[in-house]
């Protein structure tokens, strides 16, 4: 395969210190030599005394030949074609896919959240079977019609704790700033399906941003920003350059975060360019959302490892989906690969009851169940925060299955991971008796 700078490792800069390699190479026999993975993951294997080479995802390569085919390399891992050439009806969706004829019927209808996906995320998608697991999570199905008990447009009552537009103020030292309404790829069970996509009416909008900005600099008790939308990489470099710096020029904000799903649906956005200007703003965090397992590519690899490489922290952010990452096995191969690529799994989300959603949600059984075949059966970086975000705007509230038993005396009685009991003393404090 030709080798192309969005696969090849950039030299180490000047100034690196010695490593551990070139002390073993100078004879230090101190340094071990360090043991050889049994099976790396092939877009990770290293050929000595060459530079890293990233394989391309072989579903992509097959499916740009075969439906892009006078499309060059080059093009198809420039995000803004992507984005130009998103896929946003039922024609060219039934030109890369067999649709079943629900689907073709939920697509060509329409509802409230329109369509659109990457061509390099529909590579990702099966093109034949509707029961796909990434498939169902993008392409409109008729259970979307269907209105449930509970569900309602804006269940966090976000709209509520909106003190001007694009602000959601609920947690006191920290702020929702919604940047824009657009999006690469719209997720069919999207919290705010009611605005994303439609009207634009938070995208490249500069005075609701100056709105914004106005606010969190006249409130000195807000230190924490994350920026939503939609999603704020589908932003230009210029505008985020922007955007961070008027941020970065309030004294109160310590922190802002970036929450997105860009690096798992359009992984070409991870440029060496917007790189430059994300490391201008440190301290900046970024949470990435990423469903399934089969998201996790060379080409996400690569954008995970640019940000990484940048300082700048990443976190995951997983909804749980019936029938699409709703078992141990899916979660846990999804959560350890998310550490391979430099991620900590932070969020398992209850999903929220948006119109036409009951056929994604589960019951909340299902994630204590995952989160007990995760905790103790592997790595504890590798267990997420199981979180319903409380509808009505009651925020984020942890769900954990119960470890701890009861009491006995001053005795706890905890339960471990296989289901032993053991005694722990607890520490009371005397009472103080005032004569």
């Amino acid at each position: 395969m030709e080798e192309d700078p969005l696969f090849v490792e950039e030299a180490e800069p000047p100034g690196r210190s010695t490593s551990s390699q070139d002390l073993i190479n100078s004879g230090a026999d101190f340094f071990p030599t360090p043991p050889v993975l049994s099976h790396p993951p092939a877009f990770l294997m290293k050929t000595k005394g060459k530079p890293v080479v990233f394989q391309e995802n072989p579903s992509s390569r097959s499916f740009r030949k075969r439906f892009y085919p006078t499309t060059t390399y080059q093009a198809w891992n420039d995000w803004r074609w992507q984005l130009r050439n998103r896929i946003t009806d039922v024609a060219k969706l039934a030109e890369l896919i067999s649709l079943s004829g629900m689907e073709r019927f939920a697509v060509a209808n329409g509802t409230s959240l329109p369509l659109a996906i990457t061509p390099y995320y529909a590579s990702l998608l099966s093109v034949s079977g509707a029961d796909d697991r990434l498939r169902r999570t993008v392409i409109p199905s008729l259970e979307e019609g269907t209105l449930s008990s509970g569900e309602q447009d804006d269940p966090l009552a976000e709209e509520r704790d909106s003190p001007v537009p694009g602000i959601v103020h609920r947690y006191p030292d920290r702020v929702l700033f919604l940047v824009t309404d657009y999006c690469s790829t719209y997720c069919r069970y999207c919290t705010r399906s009611r605005m994303v996509g439609g009207s634009h009416q938070y995208h490249d909008d500069a005075r609701q941003w100056e709105q914004g900005l106005a606010y969190i600099a006249g409130n000195p008790g807000i230190r924490d920003v994350l920026l939503s939308g939609g999603d704020p990489l589908t932003l230009s470099d210029e505008k985020l350059d922007w955007l961070l710096s008027r941020l970065q020029m309030i004294p109160h904000v310590e922190i802002v975060r970036i929450g997105t799903k860009v690096p798992a649906v359009m992984p070409q956005r991870i440029t060496p360019d917007l790189i430059r200007v994300l490391k201008r703003h440190h301290p900046l965090w970024m949470s990435i959302h990423v469903t399934h397992p089969d998201e996790l590519t060379p080409e996400m690899y690569r954008a995970c490892k640019r940000l990484a490489d940048a300082g700048i922290p990443l976190g995951s952010q997983t909804v749980l989906l019936a029938g699409i990452n709703d078992d141990v096995e899916t979660m846990k191969r999804l959560m350890l690969g998310l550490l391979q690529f430099r991620v900590k799994p932070y969020y398992l989300y209850q999903c929220d009851p948006i119109p036409g959603s009951s056929h994604f949600r589960t019951p909340i059984s299902k994630g204590l169940e995952i989160i007990e075949g995760l905790r103790g059966h592997t790595t504890g970086y590798a267990v997420p925060s199981y979180v319903i975000d409380a509808p009505g705007g009651g925020g984020k509230i942890p769900l954990l299955p119960e470890y701890l038993v009861g009491r006995e005396g001053n005795d706890l009685i905890l339960r471990n991971y296989v289901g032993g009991f053991y005694r722990y003393t607890d520490c009371i404090q005397p009472q103080v008796i005032v004569h």
